[in-house]
């Protein structure tokens, strides 16, 4: 037991069963709160606590599964590829409704941040939490945030929007494909659009796309924004 600690085996084997078994439970529920990704971060948590496996030992596995989270994003573009007349198409509502997502989620931070009276620092980590975790750790450096707290922020903004966006759906009736995809790739960047992929093929599509905008816009405003609002920080 204790070798298989010491290799990538264990991270790797624990990572793997306990994703299949959100997949299981989401799919025989439906209930959203079965979220693959937090089922399994709810799992291994509990395995490493309750057998007292330090991080470390986890991290030997883990860490080459999130070294491949950058490069896989790029097979998004394939259902972009086929549905690059759709995009063609609402091009112009699409850049809008990214740009307003971006700066809502950026004046959503600052005034709950300042309503909450927590300090600068970590207003400036949450800042970056609904883009992709690579581009957000780059940011959350540049604006002198801490990263670790911006990895956090991204992992559950990306939780609680692929859980709730169906209930937001339905409660606004909000059934455009496109709506749906822009929505949930703007606001919970990857793991919103592993939902908008089971929602549909276009879904999945326009979440992609709005993944790289929503990530470079955010990248390019963020600092702009911040120096307009330096009298609030």
């Amino acid at each position: 037991m204790f070798s298989i600690l010491d290799t990538p085996i264990f991270g790797l084997v624990i990572s793997v069963i306990c994703f299949e078994i959100g997949i299981i439970l989401s799919k025989k529920t439906k209930f959203p709160l079965f979220n693959p990704l937090l089922v399994a971060m709810v799992m291994i948590i509990g395995i490493m606590l309750t057998f007292n496996i330090p991080l470390e030992k986890y991290e030997l596995g883990g860490d080459m599964i999130k070294f491949f989270l950058s490069p896989i994003t790029v097979i998004l573009a394939v259902p972009l590829y086929k549905q690059i007349k759709e995009f063609k198409k609402y091009m112009v509502p699409i850049m809008v409704g990214i740009s307003i997502g971006v700066c809502t989620s950026f004046v959503t931070v600052i005034l709950l941040s300042k309503a909450t009276g927590i300090s600068e620092e970590l207003a400036l980590s949450l800042l970056p939490k609904s883009i992709t975790t690579p581009m957000g750790i780059a940011l959350s450096d540049t604006i002198n945030g801490i990263s670790g707290i911006t990895v956090i922020a991204v992992i559950l903004t990306g939780i609680c929007g692929a859980v709730i966006s169906p209930i937001i759906f339905k409660i606004l009736k909000i059934s455009h494909p496109v709506a749906k995809g822009i929505g949930l790739g703007t606001s919970a960047h990857a793991v919103g659009t592993s939902k908008a992929i089971e929602m549909g093929e276009v879904e999945g599509a326009m979440s992609g796309v709005s993944i790289g905008l929503a990530g470079i816009l955010t990248v390019v405003l963020v600092p702009i924004l911040l120096n307009i609002f330096s009298f609030i920080m």
